[in-house]
């Protein structure tokens, strides 16, 4: 066993010069940042007075399960013999509220994934189980993700 530790920067940028005076009376921006990347520009979802043209800490998570998937993806394909040439995933997820709280119910990836020959179909399919076992996100979460592949042949 290794642990592995990350760090990253969260930067609140909305003090519109009242501070938190009021529910409305500041903006909801943040700033994430690590080490030796760019910045990331991000907000509260629209629906709880965030601004709508930067990241949300929901779309954030989506976008590790289904990045996590992928990578974890192509390395369960490299040890089942499949060349995969494309792959794109169209990732939805549900969140319920509840009074001032809420919680994902679900994540469901939509992954295309294209692979060189036609004989390589079924082992690509069953990549995504491995691929699911792998993924650490999907291990941490305490909500079901499912997985919903096409493969084509390209």
């Amino acid at each position: 066993m290794a642990d592995h530790r990350y760090t990253v920067s969260t930067t609140w940028t909305g003090d519109r010069g009242t501070g938190t005076s009021g529910y409305r009376d500041y903006d909801r921006a943040v700033t994430l940042a690590a080490s030796g990347k760019p910045d990331v520009a991000a907000s509260a979802d629209p629906h709880f007075r965030g601004d709508a043209s930067r990241w949300n800490p929901e779309e954030l998570l989506l976008a590790a399960l289904s990045e996590c998937h992928l990578l974890s993806y192509l390395h369960a394909a490299v040890t089942r013999g499949v060349v995969v040439t494309g792959y794109a995933d169209e990732a939805t997820g549900t969140l319920t509220t509840e009074g001032n709280g809420g919680r994902f119910v679900e994540a469901v990836l939509r992954p295309r994934v294209t692979v060189t020959d036609a004989s390589m179909l079924d082992a690509a399919a069953a990549a995504h189980a491995d691929a699911h076992d792998w993924c650490f996100i999907a291990a941490s979460v305490n909500f079901p993700v499912r997985i919903e592949p096409t493969a084509v042949v390209g």
